[in-house]
């Protein structure tokens, strides 16, 4: 019986200490991929500006085509709102908050309990190419429930390899738009 109440007691130490450490440990996060294409600022510019242009190249589009999708205004302030049983997809709001043609792109993103984050997008001519760079930034805890802000922190860890392989098929996807 004593052995029993001490493993419990180690447990309860334990678990207590993993939840603190999910409070204690850094939050942000930041998510970067890049890629080469054979094509003009202005024309990969024209790719990303609009959201309506994004079904074409976006890698989440392709997972569930029957996702509810709604386009609204045009330029900054544009809005996409989504929902989707798919759970790869599930539902948020993005909306360009800054347009600098055909330099760069910034979104911002509402994901309900999934937290808050923004996007970048970065043209950078390279000879007769250009370099286009997309990130996100974000903290796990920001717009999450306090209960839930310890477990988002621990995922940011898996963040890197979980997005950016998205972000990987998504650059390849506009490399292969904008080329085409």
């Amino acid at each position: 019986m004593n052995l029993l109440k001490k493993f419990v007691g180690f447990l309860v130490v334990l678990i207590a200490l993993v939840v603190a450490g999910g409070y204690l440990l850094p939050s942000t996060v930041h998510v970067e991929r890049d890629i080469l294409v054979d094509a003009p600022p202005e024309q990969v510019y024209a790719l990303i500006s609009d959201f309506h242009a994004w079904d074409d190249w976006s890698p989440w589009a392709k997972l569930d085509p029957n996702a509810e999708m709604t386009i609204s205004g045009s330029g900054v302030d544009q809005t996409m709102t989504w929902a989707s049983e798919n759970p790869q997809v599930g539902k948020g709001t993005q909306t360009i908050v800054t347009m600098d043609a055909p330099k760069s792109l910034q979104t911002h993103l509402e994901l309900g309990d999934m937290g808050k984050a923004d996007a970048h997008f970065t043209l950078q001519p390279e000879a007769d190419q250009t370099r286009v760079v997309w990130s996100l930034d974000t903290d796990m805890r920001e717009g999450v429930p306090t209960l839930k802000q310890p477990i988002n922190t621990y995922f940011g860890f898996l963040m890197d390899s979980m997005l950016g392989s998205d972000y990987e098929t998504g650059l390849q996807n506009l490399k292969d738009l904008a080329e085409g």
